[in-house]
């Protein structure tokens, strides 16, 4: 059964970071089931790790091609897996994989974090050996003595919020679409398989449920990226933005983005992007260059938020709050880090190494989807996105009870501060693409474009593009008469493939800006399309 990663992104540190890696280049039990046995044990909440079999390392790093295992030895090896497995006490049993990269044979053990630490195994593979608890240091695997061993028998039986087994909900609250759209995201070899497989199994093979077959749940990092409606199961986990239109606290609009994490932040962040996050070029009196630069810099506004989503305690029924003012943005979440970090460390250091983490899973799941970076690099991304766009320093602070954890992003030094005006222009709210459409299917008359700025149709233009693609005005103006999809696509300079298919007609259809002429039967042979009223209406709004 495929692992819900794909390969060349994990063995190319893609994914996972380089101390969860170990590369193997042929089979050695004594050190492997040490290995094992101190990712099982994860004392700093990573979630466990992958022994890649077949690869030769460099200072932790793999030698590529790989040196690969022969064919016959795989499965031999993975017999070995078993009876090393047994050797850990308390059982533990890594999920083994095959893969053949670059035309070699490769064997994958995925050790995910163990419920039941410390594990121990023995020293040697020979008799009398004795037994210890292995952690990982750096990317070697070390018996815990001395202040790690005390932290390891202090985290027994202590696993995370984000891997624990939520009794309150069922295998049946997962959503299939949203597994599906993640391992097709990902690239993983289990997408093509997960379309044949009961969604109990592949709960399962994601280990995102635990349990016995009769009483299988899903653990929480599931419901909180593969469930419709989160906020069902952990109080008020949305994301809160509010706009404020001046410095007087009375005047703004709230806006609340919902559904999966992965969702609710995309969301967030197309709407800052859009919306609050402008380019500026600015002349300077004592030099020939022109200044160009942000008012916020999107890079440290997606790192912060991106780190609030990942380290919030979702235990808490507090959300996650963003306040957008005329000088600054501010990013709170709840609670604040976890120690030693305290606020005298936030103060003083731009970078921060922490010992715990609080969502392992989490953020697996965040990085495999490419919406934060590694751990450590959060705090050190954000100064260096603010130090690039000539913006001051970002702050960030709690608590001495570290209840909290607020980011400061003062805006660009030398930043134009945009009030709200409508210059006298007909009102369209540039929020989303769902805005846009509700704006544009109600004027349905030819005069739709009167009294619309050039600045408003700029900005619908931006919207539709971000939130849809780049080509929906070469589409739309070809299809103001039936015409096949063979000849639309042959028209902008497309292949007519399923892939162009899903990623330029598809979007068009749900937005309602095309119709079939057979919509009750989408593979008709003589199935054709044509542009609708929305879609006409769109395009005279962008003055096409």
């Amino acid at each position: 059964m495929s692992l819900p990663i794909n390969i060349e992104t994990l063995v190319h540190g893609g994914a996972v970071e380089w101390e969860r890696l170990e590369f193997k280049r042929g089979w050695n039990p004594e050190e492997i089931v040490h290995t094992i046995c101190a990712f099982a044990n994860d004392i700093n909440n990573w979630g466990g790790g992958y022994i890649i079999v077949g690869i030769d390392e460099q200072d932790g790093r793999p030698i590529l091609p790989p040196a690969g295992l022969a064919q016959g030895s795989l499965d031999k090896i993975q017999g070995e897996v078993v009876q090393l497995a047994n050797q850990l006490l308390p059982n533990y049993f890594p999920i083994v994989q095959p893969y053949i990269l670059e035309g070699k044979h490769i064997l994958v053990l995925w050790c995910p974090a163990g419920d039941n630490r410390p594990y121990t195994a023995p020293s040697t593979q020979g008799k009398g050996a004795q037994r210890h608890a292995y952690v990982r240091h750096g990317s070697r695997s070390i018996i815990a003595r001395g202040d790690n061993l005390r932290r390891l028998i202090e985290l027994t039986a202590r696993i995370p919020f984000d891997d624990r087994i939520n009794l309150q909900a069922k295998i049946e609250d997962f959503d299939l679409g949203l597994i599906q759209a993640f391992l097709q995201e990902v690239k993983s070899d289990l997408f093509e398989e997960s379309k044949h497989m009961s969604m109990a199994d592949l709960a399962r093979n994601m280990l995102i449920a635990k349990g016995a077959d009769e009483n299988l749940r899903p653990v929480n990092a599931g419901l909180l990226f593969f469930s419709r409606k989160p906020e069902s199961f952990f109080p008020r986990t949305w994301i809160e933005l509010v706009v404020h239109l001046d410095d007087s606290g009375s005047n703004f609009t709230e806006h609340y983005f919902k559904g999966s994490l992965q969702q609710q932040l995309r969301d967030a962040l197309s709407y800052l992007q859009t919306n609050i996050i402008k380019e500026q070029v600015k002349k300077i009196s004592t030099q020939a260059e022109a200044v160009r630069f942000f008012n916020f810099p999107y890079d440290a506004v997606e790192e912060a938020l991106s780190n609030a989503v990942y380290h919030k305690s979702y235990e808490i029924g507090n959300p996650i709050e963003v306040q957008v003012w005329q000088d600054k943005i501010e990013i709170l979440s709840y609670p604040g880090p976890v120690p030693p970090v305290d606020a005298q460390i936030l103060e003083s250091q731009q970078r921060i190494v922490a010992r715990d983490y609080r969502n392992r899973r989490i953020g697996d799941f965040l990085k495999e989807l490419d919406l934060t970076e590694g751990r450590g690099t959060g705090l050190p991304t954000i100064y260096k996105a603010m130090d690039r766009n000539g913006s001051p320093k970002p702050a960030f602070s709690t608590d001495v009870q570290s209840t909290y954890f607020l980011v400061v992003l003062p805006v660009h030094t030398l930043a134009d501060i945009v009030q709200a005006n409508d210059g006298g222009h007909k009102a369209i709210p540039l929020n989303n693409i769902d805005d846009v459409i509700a704006l544009i299917s109600d004027g349905a008359s030819d005069g739709v474009r009167d009294g619309v700025s050039d600045g408003v149709s700029d900005g619908v233009s931006t919207i539709v593009e971000r939130a849809v693609h780049t080509k929906v005005n070469d589409i739309l103006k070809q299809l103001k008469n039936w015409i096949s999809r063979d000849e639309m696509f042959r028209r902008i300079g497309l292949a007519n493939s399923s892939t162009n298919r899903k990623r330029y007609l598809d979007p068009l259809l749900d937005l309602s800006l095309v119709e079939m002429k057979y919509p009750g039967t989408p593979t008709h042979p003589r199935q054709q399309y044509r542009i609708t009223p929305i879609g006409q209406n769109l395009l005279k709004i962008m003055g096409v």
